[in-house]
């Protein structure tokens, strides 16, 4: 077990197949050359296909501590794009240590009341590592108020965690046309818009146009896959309430 980085604000003890691949994909960030923040974007992501998925890989609660975990060996949807992201922005491990505590944390603070629970937290949080494009992309976007955090029958999906008022814009799958399509870029962050009170979305995962189609890129939970792929982007949509769309800064 090795130290991430012992100048870190917080330093995660991680396996020696996760260290080494930080190594390995810190090369392949390094190497990409003059490329866009989309393409380098699609260049790490693709680097963790076939990568196991497995829920709540993070730890920490309203009663355990938080702790800082780097873990490439399974994912979650949610750490997939932590990663990424970080990778992304980072030339060597201190600053894909303070990166990847940034991006998950508000104020890059080791605390479970500070992680980045919820998809639109990255679009509104003071650190904002990506942008919600989702209303500027059509007139058929619908806006709802929700209660982040708050259940329909008065509970709370995390305890510990404040209910946050908060306006989510999102496309009707119905609604998401050539036209929509035709506007989203590679390395965009997709969510599936959560029709249930008290979510943003469900999933989340990031947009790849291929010369054979578009793609959402994701670690998928769906039971006999259970790893990160490439599913058509069209029938992925298909199968969700719609989408929000954030662009990475």
């Amino acid at each position: 077990m090795l130290p991430l980085a012992s100048a870190a604000p917080s330093a995660a003890t991680i396996d020696d197949a996760t260290s080494s691949r930080i190594d390995e994909l810190l090369a392949v960030r390094n190497g990409a050359g003059a490329v866009s923040k989309g393409e380098l974007t699609e260049l790490l992501s693709r680097q963790f296909l076939g990568t196991p998925y497995v829920a709540d890989v993070l730890v920490g609660s309203a009663t355990q501590p938080e702790q800082l975990v780097v873990d490439f060996n399974r994912l979650d949807c949610f750490t997939y794009l932590d990663y990424v992201e970080a990778l992304s922005r980072s030339a060597d491990r201190d600053q894909f240590a303070a990166n990847l505590i940034a991006t998950r944390y508000v104020d890059s603070r080791v605390d479970f009341t500070q992680r980045k629970h919820f998809f639109s937290d990255w679009s509104h949080s003071p650190r904002i590592a990506a942008t919600d494009i989702t209303a500027a992309l059509t007139a058929a976007a619908v806006t709802v108020d929700k209660q982040l955090n708050a259940k329909g029958d008065g509970g709370n999906y995390l305890p510990g965690i404040p209910v946050v008022d908060r306006a989510i814009t999102y496309i009707p799958s119905g609604s998401v046309n050539d036209d929509v399509v035709g506007q989203l870029r590679t390395g965009d962050y997709i969510g599936a818009y959560a029709d249930l009170p008290g979510l943003d979305v469900t999933h989340v995962g990031i947009f790849v146009a291929t010369p054979s189609g578009p793609v959402f890129r994701n670690a998928s939970s769906i039971p006999g896959v259970d790893k990160v792929v490439d599913s058509p982007f069209a029938e992925y949509v298909r199968s969700t309430p719609g989408i929000v769309v954030l662009r990475a800064q």
